[in-house]
């Protein structure tokens, strides 16, 4: 068995264990898939790190990491136009940022075809909220094609490519946060042989290209004709099964089905097998346009039906519907609860619905959602919480811990996405708003309309601004909004896993921020080290008491980026460590409280202790105590951690790296 990503450009045929996302980006080379764009965003990073792996030399399509999600959907339309194979990828709220040129594709005929891939997150694991993008694709007339497994992401991205390209269109393939992480051993194909034909092909004859007033009605009718030979082609595609594991003997009379599709057809089909009742499945890979004749049958076949799915009621919809109309007398079944519209369903929260509905063929009991641990996938019986936080030497954290001191009592203050939401936490408790990428510069100026009384600071990261934030800080330079901005600058997209931030001069150019703040009309604009506590406070302090737009900007670099980057690279390096002071602890926990790194530990009597294995030697913390409290000591040899990088500028007790 091969292992990954060492074989992504193996031209054999070959098998290994490897991630939903991973075996993605496998199917994008087997393909023969030319460009492909993102912008990172959890569950699907992995698709970028995989192909990003490919030396540059070796790889025979073109990918980047653009801007944000539109730019991305822009650009890989643009190849598509041109003739070639395109893909487009991003998490579940990033389409809302693709949605304007997303409604317009279906009328577009797509020479190369485009699948765009959705990281969808029901429960909410890394998201804001459990957006259902099924609902998008009904509005925007595209396909969608469903796995539940990382080798059926394999299967069906290669099929959505060639959907496609054959009927010249978007095709989403919409893959869930356990799909996208879930290890399979996969059995992939062989790789072209032949180098890439980049010949332009796009003409204007395929068109129109302009989806204006006059061409909505005829675009339309073409879309949807595409729609209606998609939901013929789905109708005999093997990618929608029924699975009778048990037989198809009724139960007490009845005879039972489930419609389902994606990880949670997978729970259902773990309680089939469990307890054994003579319940079919049928297990629907492509669900939108619902293949009707394929379910029909299935609704005729038997006297109860249960839709099982996760988020919004949208598949059962489309089947109550299709029944309603073709006056199908098969009972239809629901999820008994609102409740249920939220959340994942795993097969403990599977076996509740189904033993709630038929008894009989589901009994409660151990295996309800009150399950011991270990029983149908139920995890332990209790997790000890661990709520997220900053990583220790995060410049963020300095920054809070001085903006804090700086503000006067009953300031607004408003969050944005990224490393830096999670200032909102104890013990910074900062950023009381929060809406999507980019709102904090706008949604504070709204706030300081009218607003005499109380300052309105925003927060807002350097990857975020470039993705979304620039209109909204054009917009208060204009109209010079009574707003200060802290700009957390740390030199890449940190949070999803440190891709290349725009204008960082890893890709392309370097874009230097203050020139490009002045170069929009900001007029107030200051600058510090986010270490350097006294004078960011100096500064925040500053520009409050300027009337109008000002903007401070924090920078320090990503700490834990930096400190990888030197485990690679300076492996000798040794690091100081922070102590404490062991007579006057009392003195230390007040601090430490207040600064909230992880690396300090609550010991019995009140006592300050430092994790070892955690402290980086940065310092920004000793300037957080009265004098003294604090120290930064050489590390002894058996503790050392070669990882270092810029620490607190003239700090007490300072002391410096040292290579061996």
């Amino acid at each position: 068995m091969s292992t990954f990503p060492d074989d992504l450009i193996n031209p054999e045929p070959w098998e290994g264990l490897v991630l939903g996302n991973e075996a993605v980006a496998r199917a994008m080379l087997e393909t023969g898939t030319r460009v492909i764009t993102s912008y990172p965003g959890c569950p699907v990073p992995e698709i970028a790190r995989a192909l990003t792996s490919v030396p540059p030399a070796r790889r025979r399509f073109h990918f980047e990491y653009s801007v944000n999600e539109k730019v991305a959907l822009e650009v890989a339309t643009g190849g598509a136009l041109n003739g070639h194979r395109a893909a487009v990828f991003f998490k579940s709220v990033g389409l809302n940022v693709a949605s304007d040129a997303l409604i317009q594709l279906s009328m577009l005929e797509l020479m190369g075809g485009l699948v765009v891939v959705l990281g969808d997150d029901p429960g909410a694991n890394s998201s804001q909220n459990e957006q259902d993008n099924r609902i998008w694709a009904r509005m925007a007339y595209i396909p969608v094609l469903e796995p539940a497994t990382p080798a059926e992401a394999h299967r069906m991205y290669k099929e959505a490519t060639a959907l496609a390209g054959r009927l010249r269109c978007p095709v989403f393939l919409r893959l869930t946060t356990h799909v996208c992480h879930a290890r399979e051993v996969v059995r992939f194909d062989r790789l072209e042989a032949h180098e890439p034909d980049w010949t332009p092909r796009f003409d204007s004859a395929n068109g129109p290209y302009w989806p204006i007033a006059s061409a909505v009605f005829p675009l339309k009718r073409k879309a949807l004709r595409k729609l209606a030979k998609v939901a013929e082609l789905a109708d005999a595609s093997p990618l929608n099964e029924v699975l009778a594991p048990n037989g198809v003997e009724p139960v007490e009379g009845k005879r039972l089905g489930v419609i389902s599709s994606g990880i949670c057809a997978l729970s259902v089909l773990e309680n089939i097998h469990r307890f054994g009742p003579p319940v079919d499945l049928l297990k629907l890979g492509i669900t939108y346009p619902l293949p009707a004749q394929r379910v029909l049958g299935f609704l005729r076949e038997h006297d109860e039906v249960l839709v099982m799915e996760e988020l919004e009621r949208v598949l059962e919809r489309d089947v109550k519907v299709l029944a309603f109309d073709e006056g199908v007398t098969c009972r239809i079944h629901s999820r008994p609860r609102w409740e249920q519209v939220m959340g994942e369903m795993d097969p403990v929260r599977t076996h509740g619905i189904l033993s709630s509905l038929w008894p009989d063929a589901f009994p409660a009991g151990e295996a309800s959602s009150e399950a011991s641990p270990g029983e149908l996938g139920g995890g332990p019986e209790e997790v000890v919480p661990r709520p997220p936080q900053l990583c220790p030497g995060c410049g963020h954290r300095s920054a809070f811990h001085a903006v804090r001191d700086a503000i006067d009592p009953g300031t607004i203050t408003v969050a944005d996405i990224g490393c830096h939401s999670l200032g909102y936490l104890p013990p910074h408790s900062m950023g009381e708003i929060l809406l999507c990428m980019g709102h904090s510069v706008s949604t504070g100026a709204g706030l300081a309309i009218g607003n005499s009384s109380r300052k309105v600071l925003a927060f807002l990261g350097d990857s975020t601004m470039f993705h979304a934030a620039l209109p909204g800080i054009v917009n208060a330079a204009m109209y010079d909004h009574n707003v200060t901005l802290v700009l957390l600058d740390n030199g890449t997209t940190a949070m999803t896993g440190h891709q290349a931030r725009h204008g960082s001069g890893e890709v392309g150019e370097k874009i230097s921020i203050m020139g490009l703040l002045e170069a929009l009309g900001v007029k107030k604009i200051l600058d510090v080290d986010a270490y350097n506590q006294r004078k960011l406070v100096e500064l925040v302090r500053e520009a409050n008491a300027h009337e109008g737009f000002a903007v401070v900007i924090a920078r320090h670099p990503c700490m834990l980026k930096l400190t990888r980057s030197n485990r690679r690279n300076r492996p000798n390096l040794r690091l100081p460590l922070i102590s404490v002071d062991p007579d006057r602890g009392e003195e230390a926990l007040p601090a430490m409280q207040r600064f909230g790194c992880p690396t300090f530990q609550r010991l019995e009597g009140d006592l300050v202790g430092v994790a070892a294995d955690l402290c980086i030697g940065c310092g920004s913390c000793v300037m957080t105590a009265p004098r003294g409290v604090l120290k930064l000591e050489r590390r002894p040899d058996e503790a050392s951690a070669g990882a270092a990088g810029p620490r607190a500028p003239k700090g007490p007790g300072g002391s410096s790296e040292v290579d061996e």
